[in-house]
C-alpha cells in the first residue's frame, strides 16, 4: 500500500533532516514546559493545568510514577547534553529514595501527599517505573542509583514475581497483605516492567532481568495476545486466565475491554526485545507486525484520526474519545517496525499518526500536548484533569532519531548523544 499522500519517492520521514529536526523541536519543547513548570520544590512534581500551572499548588498528590518518569526522561536530557536536566533528575531521585521509599516494610508506596502517604498500598505499575527510573538514573551516574537498582530488584523479586507464572503480581497493602483478595493480575503492569527490565539489563549487563522480560512477553503476547487474534488482554484471574468481563471504575489504569494503545506498546517493546535477546525468538516480529495491523485495523477512526481508547470483546469501539499516549506508542511502534520490518504500511501510517498528533495534540499556543479529546478531536478532561507528564510525547519525539535497537537511555549513550 502507497502512503495516502503520495510522496512515497521520498523515503521515511525519518531520514528527511527536515522532519529530524522537527521531532527534536517537538522534543525540546516539551523539556521547556515540563522542566520549567512541573518541579514542585516541597517534592516531587506537579500535575500541570492546559496553561503550564500547578493544578493543587496547595495539595498536588504525587503518584511514584509521575516522579519516576521525570527522572527517566530528564536522564535522556542528561544524556542529549539538555542543561538543567541533572537537576530534575536529582530531584525526582530524592523523592522516590527518601519519601515513596517504605524504610519500616520496604518497597514505595503509590502515592503522597505534603504529610505523607496518601496511598501506602504497594503497585506492580509503580514499582515497575521505580526499576525503569533506577536503572535510567545510572546511566547518566546518578549517586543513588545503585542503591535504588538494588533495593527495587530485590522487591520485585521477593514480592512481586510468581515464577509459577513468569509475571509479577498486581498489587499489596503495605505491610505486603494481598490487596482485595490478590485474586487479579493486570498486563499493564507486566507491560511496563517489561520495558523496565530491559533497562535494568542495558544498565547492568545482567540477564536476569532479560530472561524475565521474555518470559512475561511469552505469557502476555505470544500466549495470550495470540490466542485471541492479536488482541493484548488487559486483565486476568490470579491464575492468568483471560477475564473479558472486568470492570473497575478507574479508567485511567483499568479500562474495560481491550486497549489498542497497548496493542501498540507492545509491538515496539517486542521488538526491542527480539533485539536485546540476539534475535532467537522467531515468533517476536510478526507478533510485533500482527499487533500493529490490528490496532489499526480495528482501533485507528478512518473518519477523523486517532486511536479510540478502548474496544469491546466485539471489535467495537467503547469509550471512543482519543488520548495521547496510543498516537504516541504508534509513533514508536511505527518506527521500530520501519527499521526491522520495512514496508510502505508501516510509513504511510508512521505520516498519519504524526498529522494527527500535529493538528490536534500538539497545543501550539501553550505548550505541552493535550492529553485527551474527544471523538472529533476536541481537548476535553473526563479522564485526564490536565498535562501529567513529559514521558510518552517525548519518547515518541525522539525514538525515530535513534536507531530501533533499545531503549533510548542505550541507544543516546552509544550515540555520544549525537542525532
Amino acid at each position: 500500500m502507497a502512503p495516502a499522500n503520495g510522496d512515497a519517492l521520498l523515503g521515511n520521514w525519518t531520514t528527511r533532516a527536515y522532519h529530524r529536526n522537527w521531532l527534536l523541536a517537538q522534543a525540546n519543547g516539551l523539556f521547556d514546559f515540563f522542566q520549567h513548570n512541573s518541579v514542585n520544590q516541597k517534592g516531587g512534581f506537579f500535575d500541570l493545568n492546559d496553561t503550564g500551572k500547578p493544578l493543587n499548588a496547595a495539595g498536588q498528590v504525587r503518584p511514584i510514577h509521575i516522579a519516576s518518569r521525570a527522572v527517566h526522561c530528564f536522564a535522556i536530557g542528561t544524556l542529549l547534553g539538555r542543561p538543567g536536566a541533572g537537576d530534575v533528575v536529582d530531584h525526582g531521585m530524592q523523592y522516590i529514595w527518601h519519601k515513596h521509599r517504605d524504610i519500616k516494610n520496604g518497597g514505595y508506596f503509590w502515592s503522597l501527599d505534603d504529610n505523607g502517604p496518601v496511598d501506602s498500598n504497594k503497585q506492580g505499575y509503580g514499582h515497575a517505573f521505580v526499576l525503569l527510573a533506577a536503572s535510567s538514573a545510572k546511566t547518566v551516574g546518578h549517586p543513588l542509583a545503585d542503591a535504588m537498582l538494588a533495593d527495587i530488584t530485590d522487591v520485585l523479586n521477593t514480592k512481586f514475581w510468581e515464577a509459577a507464572h513468569g509475571a509479577i503480581a498486581e498489587e499489596f497493602t503495605a505491610d505486603w497483605q494481598p490487596l482485595d483478595g490478590g485474586n487479579y493480575r493486570g498486563q499493564n503492569s507486566n507491560m511496563h516492567l517489561t520495558e523496565a527490565l530491559m533497562a535494568a539489563f542495558e544498565a547492568t549487563g545482567d540477564r536476569d532481568y532479560l530472561a524475565k522480560a521474555e518470559s512475561i512477553a511469552d505469557l502476555v503476547i505470544r500466549r495470550a495476545a495470540g490466542s485471541v487474534g492479536w488482541r493484548v488482554a488487559e486483565h486476568f484471574s490470579i491464575d492468568w486466565d483471560l477475564d473479558k468481563d472486568y470492570y473497575h471504575p478507574n479508567e485511567m489504569f483499568r479500562p474495560a475491554g481491550t486497549t489498542p494503545g497497548h496493542w501498540l506498546e507492545w509491538a515496539r517493546l517486542i521488538l526491542q526485545l527480539w533485539v536485546l535477546g540476539d534475535k532467537k525468538h522467531d515468533w517476536m516480529p510478526d507478533a510485533a507486525k500482527s499487533l500493529f495491523s490490528q490496532s489499526i485495523a480495528l482501533g485507528w477512526d478512518d473518519d477523523k484520526g486517532g486511536f479510540f481508547y478502548t474496544l469491546d470483546w466485539q471489535d467495537r469501539p467503547s469509550k471512543r474519545n482519543k488520548l495521547w499516549w496510543p498516537a504516541c506508542e504508534g509513533a514508536g511502534a511505527a518506527h521500530f517496525l520501519n527499521e526491522h520490518l520495512p514496508s510502505d504500511y508501516h510509513e504511510e501510517h508512521y505520516r498519519r499518526i504524526w498529522n494527527v498528533i500535529e493538528r490536534s495534540f500538539i497545543d501550539h499556543e501553550n505548550g505541552g500536548w493535550h492529553e485527551e479529546l474527544t471523538e472529533d478531536l476536541v481537548p476535553a478532561h473526563t479522564i485526564f484533569p490536565g498535562k501529567g507528564d513529559i514521558y510518552h510525547a517525548l519518547q515518541a519525539c525522539l525514538i525515530p532519531l535513534f536507531p530501533a535497537t533499545g531503549s533510548l537511555t542505550k541507544v543516546i549513550a552509544e550515540a555520544d548523544g549525537r542525532i
